[in-house]
């Protein structure tokens, strides 16, 4: 009987190799999982905790360094995290060490409601609550507000976050009940009666004119309300 030898080398070599998964898979699965602390993306500001986000790593109420390396839902994770209204996007990485990571990218707020119920607007117009850890210097924003219909005000927080002028000088912002727009800048205490939204760059840079003339001619104190309703000049009531 002849022997074939070829056989037996590959009969050999499967032997091997599946055995060498299946240690690696048992030595996997008993790898000690190690949670790194969190990367936060862009602005160094804080609203929400590296200890929050660890706590937010939990699959089926269980902690990940509690778990197989093989069985941990990386999409899961993300999604638990995603799930936080402090945070805009997750990413949850493993690598074969067994090393567990996020990058954190939070929300950031541009206006901060104050009337019955208090909150951030974010920079794309949604919900944001606040943080006992970080308190973010925006306009505040009152009069008729409701959290669903927060459009128009965030439409003017935005121009104001955009616009280097108007994010050093506006500290309030007004929704009146005809939905117009009024606001409030520092260290002055006329109230600027913006209108609508139509025309608003037109607006605003007849408000930065007519700022600078009055700075300069010394009379900024000598108004009550400043009116740019009207796109082709500002009317000024005195006090």
């Amino acid at each position: 009987m002849r022997i074939n030898y070829n056989y037996i080398k590959i009969i050999g070599l499967i032997l091997i190799v599946g055995g060498l998964f299946a240690f690696s898979n048992t030595r996997n699965s008993k790898r000690e999982i190690v949670v790194q602390p969190p990367k936060f993306l862009g602005e160094n500001k804080l609203f929400i905790t590296e200890e929050t986000v660890s706590k937010l790593l939990i699959q089926n109420q269980q902690p990940v360094t509690e778990q197989s390396k093989e069985i941990i839902d990386l999409n899961e994770l993300e999604v638990a995290l995603n799930s936080n209204p402090m945070i805009k996007e997750a990413e949850v990485f493993m690598s074969v060490n067994g090393v567990l990571s996020a990058e954190i990218e939070q929300k950031r707020p541009v206006a901060r409601v104050n009337t019955n119920a208090s909150y951030y607007i974010d920079d794309e117009g949604f919900f944001m609550p606040l943080s006992s850890n970080y308190s973010a210097r925006v306009p505040l924003v009152t009069g008729n507000i409701k959290k669903d219909k927060l459009e128009i005000v965030f439409q003017f927080a935005k121009a104001v976050d955009e616009d280097e002028f108007l994010k050093k000088h506006v500290i309030e912002i007004r929704q009146n009940d005809d939905k117009t727009i009024d606001f409030k800048i520092r260290k002055s205490d006329f109230t600027v009666q913006l209108g609508t939204l139509k025309k608003l760059d037109k607006k605003i840079n007849n408000f930065k004119a007519f700022y600078q003339k009055a700075l300069k001619d010394k009379i900024l104190d000598s108004y009550k309300v400043v009116n740019l309703k009207f796109d082709k000049q500002v009317i000024c009531t005195k006090k």
